[in-house]
């Protein structure tokens, strides 16, 4: 602790979240509380502060500065000077200062709070059911935010005028709405409206109960939320969950679900001491949890096939509003078409979801950046799967001072990343990009972060497959801005976010099992085992190549997969008499036979995720799908806790040297397979014992590699290691090897990943030796 001398006066910088949080009021009470005068303002890069006073309370407001801060603040740096007295008076909150150059971290979106449930709830208090309360500690952030420094003038609350009442508690330094920029109540604030599905509006006392009466009916619900827009729906009517999913075209893909209270998911799910804790935190993001089917009111038509169910709290007083007064688990997934991003706008939605939705639950606060919900499963520690909702804008900490670099992403699960000093700026989940749509929302949501967070980058990372939308982007807009261009392989990208976030430099054996990367030989690579730092890669290994016949196609049809597989590596003239596989058209097993055999539309892969679903085909598990890894989750979900006598059984595999490459040979695994199918072995204990086998190939590859290199360290990154099975048992045998395990927490480990990974190749691209 630095001593402070009686008679000087300290001016202090705090860097961080720090603005949007409650920050500026807590630093009032904490001077008053301490007797010290001056003041504390806003500026575009920080919170500063000038207050002096008797030494011991100058050390003692120091000191609790960081030790007693609001919640949602996160203090990333303090920076304390000394000066003269000046002789102030009192303590004031100065106005925002705006500096040119200078940014600030931005707080995500908030969850309501308890004090503001509680009034909510409460008959007797001013806002009593009104559904946009917030305070300093909750409510909208980011999704409102349109520049820096956050003041309402620069908000989309900016419209709303407050009343004497709101204003009144907005001025108070003791209440705690103090300089909530967002404050409103029902006199002066939002309000909804409820149309129907022609554009008409719906006559009612009440639009939550009206919209609640509506869902209790049966009818589909377009809810505009915090980020955009909610489809929802009765989670126990299997005939409205039905019509929602031909609407949207979403045949099977597992929706999401809120549940009004903990108590209410713990009857339909298994929740462990960490899953409690991350549905109730401030983030509250969708949890996938254990699903007990046989007592869950829940509809099977939610998820079907799966034995974990997506749930969330309700994260806004609308959602706690609706959900009080429907007494129903609800569906609540994201507002577009299939593939489309989430609408955010109320005329929008009126377009794009007219047709899916009956009816309109609107409300007249704009909503500036679009926000998907997150998802986290917990594997011993919680696993983003989708980062979005409570988390993005907030950057992931670099261990160096990065240059401003603008990385695109890959093509499923895109995000951004753009990096500045030491914060990566990893975008919030932007979506598949496949279409226009979704490109328009990638590129505004890019202006965003740049004009928020004052970065203008200089160099422009990208995947090397030449047809991504993102790639294209990269190479038009860098080329136009004369930008440094550095193209990343996907699966050293992979590897490098899993090591940032740990914050190892390397090198590693980076294992990266996912569904598709472009490889530096052409072909499409993902089972690969890699010797890996932030900078560069090697290839050891792989598995073994075998072609994709019809390429896209065999991604959504596994059994295609099976019979390259077999048809590759056992012979084209394998019997396929008694498998699931051989039941297929015969014109199109010929088209099938003849692509692999002549290499037409059949580029070669080595893709792990495309061995799962050639696996799940050849068992009988699912030989055609509609969401991406479906053969893959729903073989993962056959494998109960515990098959007595079978927990150490495998499949044969071979590792031999191909060209100096470690390849995994595979044809004794598919015969053995098949001898199990035609055996009548079920597709549960095929299950265990496929994956027993893939974590066989990752231990004994490893060990190889280790016993080359020297290199004990392993990161597991790709899509794959969703598989919460494959990862516990991954992780488990690799450290009974001696081996030390990095995973994902932070960053997904698919392809919401990867943008992070293409950041900091890039920067260390840029600085090595030569470049």
């Amino acid at each position: 602790m630095v001593q402070i001398k009686v008679g000087k006066l300290v001016r202090v910088s705090v860097w961080g979240v720090v603005q949007g949080v409650g920050f500026r009021p807590f630093v009032y009470r904490l001077a008053q509380e301490h007797g010290l005068k001056g003041w504390v303002r806003n500026t575009s890069g920080s919170v500063e502060i000038e207050v002096e006073g008797d030494e011991e309370e100058l050390e003692n407001f120091l000191s609790d500065l960081e030790a007693t801060a609001p919640p949602m603040a996160r203090i990333e740096k303090v920076e304390t000077t000394f000066y003269p007295l000046k002789g102030y008076t009192e303590f004031q909150i100065w106005k925002s200062l705006s500096r040119e150059g200078q940014y600030q971290l931005v707080s995500p979106d908030i969850a309501t709070c308890e004090d503001c449930r509680r009034e909510i709830f409460s008959s007797t208090d001013r806002r009593f059911n009104y559904p946009f309360t917030n305070c300093t500690n909750c409510g909208p952030r980011f999704t409102i935010i349109e520049d820096i420094p956050y003041d309402r003038p620069k908000t989309t609350m900016r419209k709303f005028q407050m009343c004497p009442e709101c204003q009144q508690e907005y001025d108070d330094s003791l209440d705690r709405r103090f300089h909530a920029q967002p404050n409103a109540c029902p006199e002066c604030g939002p309000n909804l409206e409820l149309i129907d599905g022609n554009g008409n509006p719906v006559e009612c006392n009440d639009a939550i109960e009206a919209a609640s009466d509506l869902l209790k009916e049966g009818k589909v619900l377009a809810l505009r939320g915090l980020g955009g827009f909610h489809l929802a729906c009765d989670a126990t009517n299997e005939e409205v969950i039905n019509v929602l999913r031909t609407r949207k075209r979403r045949p099977s893909k597992p929706l999401a679900v809120m549940v009004s209270t903990l108590e209410d998911i713990e009857r339909n799910c298994l929740v462990s001491p960490e899953e409690r804790k991350l549905l109730q935190s401030p983030e509250c993001p969708i949890v996938l949890l254990r699903w007990k089917h046989s007592s869950s009111n829940i509809s099977q038509a939610v998820a079907p096939n799966l034995n974990y169910l997506g749930v969330m709290l309700p994260y806004t007083p609308l959602h706690h509003l609706l959900l009080r007064e429907t007494n129903l688990p609800l569906v609540m997934t994201s507002g577009n078409l299939s593939e489309e991003p989430i609408a955010k706008d109320n005329d929008e939605a009126l377009t794009r979801l007219r047709g899916i939705a009956d009816y309109f639950l609107l409300h007249n606060r704009d909503i500036f950046a679009r926000y998907d919900d997150s998802v986290y499963m917990v594997e011993g520690m919680p696993q983003a799967i989708r980062r979005a909702r409570g988390y993005a804008p907030y950057p992931i900490s670099l261990p160096f001072r990065s240059k401003q670099v603008l990385a695109c992403g890959a093509e499923l699960k895109n995000t951004f990343c753009l990096t500045k000093d030491k914060h990566a700026f990893l975008s919030q989940h932007i979506g598949d990009m496949e279409n226009e749509e979704t490109l328009e929302h990638f590129e505004n949501t890019i202006g965003l972060y740049k004009k928020l967070f004052r970065i203008e980058p200089e160099i422009m990372a990208y995947d090397m497959h030449p047809e991504y939308l993102s790639t294209k982007y990269a190479l038009q807009v860098g080329l136009e801005q004369g930008l440094s261009l550095i193209p990343v392989q996907h699966h050293h990208a992979h590897i490098v976010s899993c090591l940032v976030e740990n914050r190892v430099e390397g090198p590693v054996i980076g294992v990266a099992f996912d569904g598709t990367g472009y490889g530096t030989d052409g072909a499409i690579w993902g089972g690969e085992f890699l010797l890996t730092d932030w900078c560069s890669f090697q290839r050891l290994g792989h598995l073994e190549y075998v072609p994709l016949p019809g390429g896209e196609v065999a991604i959504k049809k596994p059994s295609r997969m099976a019979l390259s597989y077999l048809y590759t590596l056992l012979g084209e003239e394998f019997p396929l008499e008694g498998l699931s596989v051989g039941k297929l058209n015969p014109t199109e097993l010929e088209i099938i036979k003849q692509q692999i055999k002549r290499g037409i539309n059949a580029p070669l892969t080595s893709s792990a995720g495309r061995l799962f679903d050639a696996v799940s085909a050849l068992a009988g598990v699912r030989g055609e799908i509609d969401y991406e890894a479906q053969a893959a989750i729903e073989l993962e979900m056959l494998v109960p806790d515990g098959l007595d006598g079978f927990e150490s059984e495998s499949y044969p595999f071979s590792i031999v040297e191909h060209q100096g490459m470690r390849v995994v040979r595979l044809g004794e695994l598919f015969s053995t397979i098949v001898k199990d199918v035609e055996n009548q072995v079920t597709s549960p204990i095929i299950s265990l014992k496929f994956h027993n086998t893939m974590v066989q190939i990752i231990t004994r590859m490893c060990k190889l590699i280790s016993r080359e290199t020297g290199v004990t360290q392993v990161a597991l990154s790709g899509g794959v290691f969703q598989n919460r099975l494959l990862l516990k048992l991954a992780t488990a045998a690799l450290q009974r090897e001696g081996f030390s395990v990095l995973t994902h927490h932070l960053v997904p480990c698919n392809d919401g990943g990867i943008s992070l990974g293409q950041a900091v190749v890039a920067h260390f691209v840029s600085i090595s030796p030569g470049d």
